[in-house]
C-alpha cells in the first residue's frame, strides 16, 4: 500500500509493476503515471476511469491472463493473486456453486473464446452466476464491452486498495 505522496514521489520504474498489478494493460498505466501529482485519491481514480474508459480488444486480452477463472483459487503469492483471492472471498467452495461456476465458464469460453470477467467484489457466488448465465445471451460486441468495463472496475477497485486511503489527501 502507498500513500498517495508516495505514489506522487515514486520513480516511475518503481510504480509500474504495482499499477500493472492493478490491471495489466501499459497504456493504462502510463497515462496514471502522467496524471501525477494528484491532489487526492478521487483526482487520482478520475484519470485513472478515463485511462480504463478506452480499454480495447487487446488491452482486455492482455488484462485477462492474470485473472483466474471465476471460482478457481488464484495461485502464488503475487499481489494480483491476493487481490483475486479477496475479491473472489464472496464465492462459495461448496461443490454444487463450483460445479455450476465451472459448468459456466466452460459454456462462456466456448462462446467468446475468454475467460468470464466479473468484478467480484461484494457479490454472492449466485450473483456471480446470474450475471454469467445472463451475459451468455450477450452477442459479441456487446460482451466485449460489459468485459472491458467489468476490467475497469476491477483497476480501480485495485488501485484504491493500493493507496492508502486518507494518507495525506
Amino acid at each position: 500500500m502507498l500513500t498517495l505522496a508516495e505514489l506522487n514521489a515514486a520513480p516511475d520504474d518503481e510504480l509500474t509493476p504495482p499499477l500493472l498489478a492493478c490491471c495489466d494493460v501499459p497504456r493504462w498505466a502510463r497515462e496514471v503515471l502522467a496524471g501525477r501529482p494528484y491532489a487526492d485519491l478521487a483526482a487520482l481514480l478520475g484519470v485513472a476511469d478515463r485511462a480504463a474508459r478506452g480499454f480495447g480488444p487487446d488491452d482486455v486480452e492482455r488484462a485477462l491472463a492474470a485473472h483466474p477463472r471465476i471460482g478457481e483459487r488464484a495461485q502464488g503469492d503475487g499481489v494480483e493473486a491476493s487481490w483475486s483471492r479477496s475479491e473472489q472471498s464472496g464465492v462459495d467452495r461448496d461443490e454444487p456453486t463450483t460445479a455450476a461456476l465451472a459448468e459456466g465458464n466452460r459454456a462462456y469460453e466456448e462462446r467468446f473464446g475468454r475467460v468470464f470477467l466479473i468484478c467480484a467484489s461484494g457479490r454472492s457466488a449466485e450473483q456471480i452466476l446470474a450475471s454469467l448465465r445472463s451475459r451468455l445471451d450477450n452477442d459479441p460486441e456487446t460482451e466485449a464491452r460489459v468485459t472491458a468495463d467489468e476490467l475497469r472496475k476491477i483497476a480501480l477497485l485495485r488501485l484504491q486498495g493500493l493507496v492508502a486511503q486518507g494518507a495525506d489527501a
